[in-house]
Formats: structure tokens, sequence, C-alpha cells
């Protein structure tokens, strides 16, 4: 290793520069979406099996919810416009605007080029825990779902029951397409109710005991028409391992409500992004 120069101590007491200061990011209107919520209405509900996953339709204006009902489990969101595959969440970004971790207020953000918010969370029941003293936080944008492919990698072996495989089920299932072209549409996800945070010695992904409970949410308003799925991960509440056949595993509930009557008259979608696409060719 290189040798640290004289003034590495103090290279290193540089201060941080937030990479995307959010002053002008639009905001959504939590008061609005409060007052829609008082009083809605139970549409339909999902249940998605352990080491499992089932698709929902939530409309642009209502709500959806994912609920722990029998015991500790934590799931992965994957996010569509119900009407173009081609649009979906955009974890990374997500992550780069909110943060690691997303709680009440954050927002899922689309990928390129329509770049709009796709749901807003407007209820998180484990608000309350914070960062904790490793770093853990709730409902992490950091991993990427457990897959297939990691897992013959790091242990060898076909594992059909991951994350990644169960959303691929699930989308070609609903949307009637062949395994290998719903796989390209599953992406990056929002691991809900996931407690996870990076080591500071190492710098690894860690994962940690949920301390979700059944009767905990997360709540989210649909900003566009969409089509989710989600898996209720092997790992159960992540407490030992990532994807395994022996951890305890419980199923999950997806809730979807209409808002309460008139409360969102005039409101519309948002846009997508006003960026003109043209990369400054032909310029000089």
């Amino acid at each position: 290793m290189a040798n640290p120069p004289s003034d590495a101590k103090a290279r290193r007491a540089v201060a941080p520069v937030i990479c995307y200061p959010t002053d002008t990011l639009p905001q959504p209107d939590m008061a609005l979406y409060r007052a829609a919520r008082d009083g809605m209405v139970k549409l339909e509900e999902v249940i998605v099996p352990p080491r499992d996953a089932a698709c929902f339709r939530v409309a642009a204006g209502q709500f959806f919810r994912i609920r722990s009902i029998e015991g500790p489990q934590v799931g992965d969101l994957n996010l569509w416009n119900a009407n173009d595959l081609s649009e979906r969440f955009y974890s990374g970004k997500t992550r780069a605007l909110h943060g690691t971790h997303l709680t009440t207020g954050d927002r899922m953000w689309s990928g390129f080029p329509q770049m709009r918010p796709m749901a807003t969370i407007t209820e998180d029941t484990l608000g309350w825990y914070g960062i904790d003293a490793f770093g853990g936080s709730m409902h992490d944008v950091i991993g990427t779902r457990c897959d297939p492919y990691t897992n013959a990698l790091l242990g060898g072996g076909q594992y059909h029951h991951c994350c990644h495989s169960n959303l691929t089920r699930a989308l070609a299932a609903r949307a009637g397409l062949d395994l290998s072209l719903a796989e390209a549409h599953v992406h990056d996800v929002l691991n809900v109710f996931m407690c996870t945070g990076f080591t500071r010695d190492t710098g690894q992904y860690f994962m940690k005991a949920s301390p979700v409970r059944p009767g905990d949410y997360l709540e989210f308003f649909a900003e566009i028409d969409l089509l989710g799925a989600l898996s209720a991960c092997p790992g159960g509440d992540c407490s030992a391992e990532h994807s395994s056949d022996t951890a305890a595993c419980h199923p999950l509930l997806v809730e979807v409500f209409a808002p309460a009557k008139g409360t969102l008259d005039g409101w519309l979608p948002p846009q997508r992004n006003s960026y003109d696409r043209s990369h400054g060719a032909g310029q000089q």
C-alpha cells in the first residue's frame, strides 16, 4: 500500500459536499395526501406468499400499503408504469436524492428519460427506528435484491426462490410474458422493512434482524398508474441469511385504497422530465 502523505489527516478532515442539494426539488403536497387518506376506502388486497412474489395494480391518485401480518418479514418491491413497462423505479437516483433509506415524504423516482415521481411514501410505522448505533436503518435503496446468479457465483447450485426469480415469475404471469422477457424488466428494489447499512471498517453492505412486527406498514401514494411486484424474501427477517430454505418466512399483505371522495379534485399526475434529450448534439 502507498504511504500516506504528510497531510493525510487534513485531507481526511475536508468537509463533505452534498452531491444533489434538494432545495429546488419539487416537494410532495403532504397536506393534500393526508386529507386524501383520511377516510380512504379499501378496494382490494393481495397476499404475497412466503418465498414468492405477487403483482398488484394501483391507479394514479390511489394509495397502497405493504403490511406485515404474521411475523417479521422483509419484502423486495419493484414498480413500473402500468401502461409502459420501460418506465420503472430507479433506485440509484432515488438514493442520490433522498439517501440510502426512505421514509415518510420521500419519493420513488423513475429512470431516464421520464425521471418523475412514481410513488410518495405517506406513512411509515417504522419511522421511529431512525439510524442505529451500527449505522443501520429501514427501507433501503442500497441492496439490489437476492438473485440466483450471485448465489451460483458465491455458493454454487441452483436456487429459484430468491427475490429476483420471484419477481420474474410474478411479472411473467401477470403481463403474459416469457420468463426471459419478464426478467429484463426486473430491476433494483426498495427493500421494504429491511434493516441495513454499511460497516464502518470494511464498508460492506450488512443486514440485521428487522424490527417489523405484525401491524406495521409502509404506505404510498401512487403518482402515476402503477404495476407493482412484491417478493416476500426467502431471508425472512434477514437476521441470518439472505436466501434460505430454513429461515422463518411469513406472508406480506398489499392493500389498495381509493382516496376520500373529492379530496383530489384538480390533482394531476406529474409530467415527464422536461429535459429536451438533445444531449448537446450539433452545438459548438
